[in-house]
């Protein structure tokens, strides 16, 4: 299987590859920086780095060429958390590369229906869900969502998937990944998914961390039968603790 993975050089991202690597998988990433890559995701046999200036800047047919062949693609794509990142431009980032490894997975004509899973946040709800909101939290996210603009990317993106991509559709499949506040753990812990969130994302957010988002979305690539229960959704993944300490708030 190869799996092609965008945002491999951030923390989440890096894990990620590793864990499709140590799988035995074949993994293809789309990088500026490839120095950014740990030495052990370097020298692997079972790596095919591509190095652009920025990945907005790949055109139509490089696209079609980098995700031919791919059987899924893995999103980590975010902004950095500088100023400039979180209020300068790319304000779409997200959701034009969503946007533009989608059509060109679909203009391949694919023989098979390839996956496509989005790192996401439980910040933003699924709207095709009943998902129970405050109207304290509404609040805050419409202020967020106004003056924060990775949040309105990250919603958009998800958006396109549930939308336009929809659940029938017979060339691509995909799962939005919903982490609430992301920490850094050196080994994988127990962990929890739903397919809503089991806390407030701004007044009682719980844990999750990258290494356990890592193999999350590993496992929904690799473990078809784990596939077929959240394709076309966007489950919410917790460590353990934090669904202990937290219940149905």
């Amino acid at each position: 299987m190869t799996i092609l993975v965008v945002g491999a050089t951030g923390e989440t991202g890096q894990l990620v590859v590793k864990q499709l690597l140590d799988c035995g998988e074949k993994v293809r990433v789309i990088v500026r920086y490839p120095d950014k890559l740990s030495e052990t995701i370097l020298s692997h046999q079972n790596i095919s780095i591509i190095t652009v200036g920025n990945v907005l800047q790949i055109n139509k047919l490089e696209m079609r060429d980098y995700v031919k062949d791919c059987d899924a693609v893995i999103s980590c794509l975010g902004h950095n958390l500088t100023l400039r990142g979180i209020f300068g431009p790319p304000f779409k980032l997200v959701t034009d590369v969503t946007k533009l490894i989608c059509h060109a997975i679909k203009e391949n004509k694919p023989q098979r229906t390839i996956k496509y899973i989005l790192m996401n946040t439980t910040g933003n709800s699924n709207k095709n869900q009943r998902e129970t909101v405050s109207l304290a939290e509404k609040c805050v996210l419409g202020i967020i969502r106004l003056l924060v603009p990775p949040h309105r990317d990250n919603e958009k993106a998800a958006d396109y998937l549930r939308v336009e991509i929809g659940q029938d559709n017979l060339e691509i499949e995909w799962i939005a990944v919903r982490p609430d506040s992301l920490l850094n753990l050196e080994e994988v812990t127990k962990y929890s998914i739903f397919p809503s969130p089991i806390r407030s994302a701004i007044f009682n957010p719980g844990k999750t961390s990258r290494i356990n988002v890592a193999h999350f979305m590993s496992e929904l690539i690799i473990n078809e039968e784990l596939w077929e229960q959240w394709k076309g959704q966007m489950p919410v993944i917790y460590n353990e603790n934090s669904v202990v300490e937290g219940g149905n708030t």
